[in-house]
């Protein structure tokens, strides 16, 4: 029978965690007394993480299924291959770090029980540093107010999707997008829990500051057309006030004569102007690099190898995976 729940949790190079994930993870499912499946995809991790997993799915092959990448393709798209992977009807992402407590889970299904396609989560107190938590609180206001997509805590991987939802996320073919708000233009009945949050329980974020920028990115240019919208009423605007600043300084030419003041207030608006148009150009840019992107149709991820029991076997070769180059390796 299919499970109930899949947990998907994407890795990458986490093996200083691994073992208190495992030994924190089961134990919480476990006391559901629900049908689940865990499905970990290694990111293409370059430390131990792969031979771990493979250790903890001869454990525990009943409930375990591991797909490696054969690189590294990002967060979003090992949730991706999670997602198409999954055979239960509410889908749970959750991140490797023990941020977030996976005995949280329990309060998300609950949540999704009520009647909700879409559960997300809120922190009831980060415990990221201070300036990953003020900028998470500024992108989460704009992105708001760009996308119309609410979302309290965009940052946060922890939530349940119905398979409802999962279904249409699946026929998505964006090489670019943001999970959790890609779901949300799908859901029906969206909602949002508050959960605990944690330290991370070893290693570092893999997330830079760089990391961070092209994620918000992502998110802005991936889910509305805004930003160009209002470089274009921006332009209209700009051009309207150089054209009356040009009306004015030939109107002192002519009362005044030729003047010298001024010339350094000339370069600070030539300047101003030069910085608006390069921005605007770069952001033109970022939407023409996604369509450059989606053009070329390039896998957006490739699995080597998954390792799973003879029945999830049989059930993948029945329903092949979109986009997955596989070699199945059964128990």
């Amino acid at each position: 029978m299919k499970p109930e729940i899949s947990v998907i949790i994407p890795i990458y190079n986490e093996q200083e965690g691994l073992a208190s994930l495992f030994a924190r993870l089961y134990p919480a499912l476990d006391a559901l007394q629900s049908s689940y499946e865990i499905i970990f995809v290694n990111d293409g991790s370059r430390d131990n993480s792969v031979s771990m997993l493979a250790e903890q799915f001869r454990q525990r092959p009943d409930v375990t299924r591991v797909i490696l990448f054969n690189g590294n393709y990002g967060q979003h798209m090992a949730i991706l291959a999670g997602f198409e992977a999954s055979r239960g009807q509410i889908m749970v992402t959750l991140d490797a770090d023990l941020q977030n407590p996976p005995e949280e889970i329990g309060n998300l299904v609950a949540k999704m029980r009520e009647g909700y396609d879409y559960v997300g989560s809120i922190r009831r107190k980060r415990q990221d540093s201070a300036w990953r938590t003020v900028a998470s609180k500024m992108m989460n206001r704009l992105r708001e107010r760009i996308t119309n997509i609410k979302i309290t805590d965009q940052g946060n991987m922890l939530r349940a999707y119905g398979r409802n939802v999962i279904d249409l996320v699946n026929q998505c073919g964006e090489v670019n997008t943001f999970v959790p708000a890609l779901a949300y233009t799908f859901a029906r009945k969206p909602t949002e829990i508050t959960v605990e949050h944690e330290e991370r329980a070893a290693g570092e974020s893999k997330y830079s500051l760089y990391s961070l920028i092209r994620l918000n990115f992502d998110l802005v240019t991936g889910f509305s057309l805004i930003p160009l919208q209002i470089f274009s009423m921006l332009g209209m605007m700009l051009s309207a006030s150089s054209a009356i600043l040009v009306i004015y300084l030939l109107a002192r030419r002519f009362l005044f004569g030729a003047e010298a003041q001024g010339v350094f207030t000339l370069f600070a608006i030539a300047f101003f102007f030069m910085g608006v148009i390069l921005f605007g150009i770069g952001l033109v840019g970022e939407y023409i690099g996604r369509i450059f992107q989606q053009v070329r149709a390039r896998p957006r991820y490739v699995v080597q190898t998954i390792l799973q029991d003879g029945m999830a076997q049989a059930e993948a070769e029945a329903q092949p995976y979109v986009r997955l180059e596989k070699r199945q390796v059964a128990r």
